[in-house]
């Protein structure tokens, strides 16, 4: 004979469930009404975490003077002014190079033009130049239709661009006053919180801040990884500028999925303009196999060691930033989900009980 449903334990089941579901509702509340704050406060929020990454990057040599007793002012000082001289060296190590190629490219951007054009006359498509002008018309025509769509995107580009430019400068700034007066800030955060905040917040912050600097640290040793593995491919196939790309593959690193492609597309159409469509193809297998390797292998492997994080949890978070904010949420995911770690670890720290506690209650 089975036995029924006890009544008591239902409906204590049942408060317990509901209890449960109360307090996850109002901590969804909450973090809904977070995010809904950061996305006001995100003009300022976003340089803030770009100067936060810039320090992560900078902050060891600007220690190694401070500790060799260079004044805090003096060795910021120092270090900004070195770190904009290394950007503006990138930026001349690309640009140099590729503007004195600027007319063989040229040249080689036309030949390849009229070669796709042979190409294509001759079987199996079979198409002439009647067809391949009227195709030209109909897109010209069809540009022509599109102004204002055009103007827009180019103005909303625009401004993107100055936007992106204003926080690179914000951040720059932030970066020269953390590291004058970084290792100030947790004192004086421990002296303006009250009981145990005193406490638990400058040590959640401090193990925040070495989290940063792992993720930065990992992403430019992949990003080391693909520039001397797509150099080495294009030095052994004779591609003009290898150095630049090299450069400009390690700085596209720090940009997720965009800066791979651009970097990627920028090789591809110079060994097609130098070396032809053979060499070109090559090249494309070459890039696509090291972003592989870089994507499922080198990336989710540095960066679970450096964060702590399953490589399943890097992948799934680049892929949800991805889908929530694009670029920038791709950029941010990472360490955002690391940050996460770190306050979930440090809770479940205070929360769990010392085994000193235990053999007490068990004394």
């Amino acid at each position: 004979m089975s036995a029924g449903l006890s009544a008591a334990k239902t409906r204590a089941a049942l408060r317990t469930s509901a209890r449960v579901s109360g307090e996850l509702l109002l901590i969804l509340v909450m973090l809904a009404v977070t995010l809904w704050v950061l996305g006001r406060m995100w003009s300022v929020v976003w340089p803030l975490l770009v100067g936060l990454l810039l320090t992560t990057l900078t902050w060891p040599p600007a220690r190694f003077l401070r500790r060799h007793g260079w004044r805090p002012a003096l060795a910021a000082t120092v270090v900004t002014v070195a770190f904009l001289l290394v950007v503006l060296g990138i930026v001349a190590l690309i640009a140099v190079p590729m503007s004195s190629q600027t007319d063989e490219l040229t040249d080689g951007v036309v030949e390849g033009i009229q070669r796709l054009r042979e190409w294509a006359a001759g079987p199996p498509l079979n198409i002439g130049d009647d067809e391949i002008t009227g195709a030209m018309d109909s897109a010209v025509a069809r540009i022509q239709d599109s102004v204002g769509s055009i103007t827009t995107a180019v103005a909303t580009g625009v401004g993107a661009v100055v936007n992106g430019l204003i926080t690179a400068v914000l951040g720059v700034f932030l970066m020269f006053f953390f590291l004058k007066d970084g290792p100030r800030f947790l004192p004086w955060l421990a002296r303006q919180l009250p009981g145990r905040l005193a406490t638990d917040v400058p040590v959640v912050a401090l193990r925040g801040w070495e989290t940063l600097g792992s993720f930065v640290r990992s992403q430019a040793l992949v990003g080391l990884l693909d520039a001397v593995f797509i150099g080495l491919g294009l030095w052994i196939l004779g591609v003009p500028l290898v150095l630049p790309l090299a450069v400009l593959t390690f700085v596209s690193a720090f940009v997720p999925i965009v800066g791979a492609l651009f970097a990627g597309f920028v090789a591809v159409l110079i060994a097609l303009v130098s070396n032809g469509l053979t060499d070109a193809l090559i090249v494309l297998a070459i890039i696509v196999v090291v972003q592989q390797l870089e994507g499922n292998v080198f990336q989710p492997i540095l960066q679970s060691r450096g964060l702590g994080l399953h490589a399943a949890v890097i992948l799934l978070a680049v892929t949800l930033g991805g889908s929530l904010s694009g670029i920038v949420g791709s950029l941010l995911a990472v360490p955002f989900a690391a940050l996460i770690a770190v306050v979930w670890t440090y809770v479940r720290e205070q929360l769990s009980e010392r085994p000193e506690a235990t053999a007490t209650a068990d004394g």
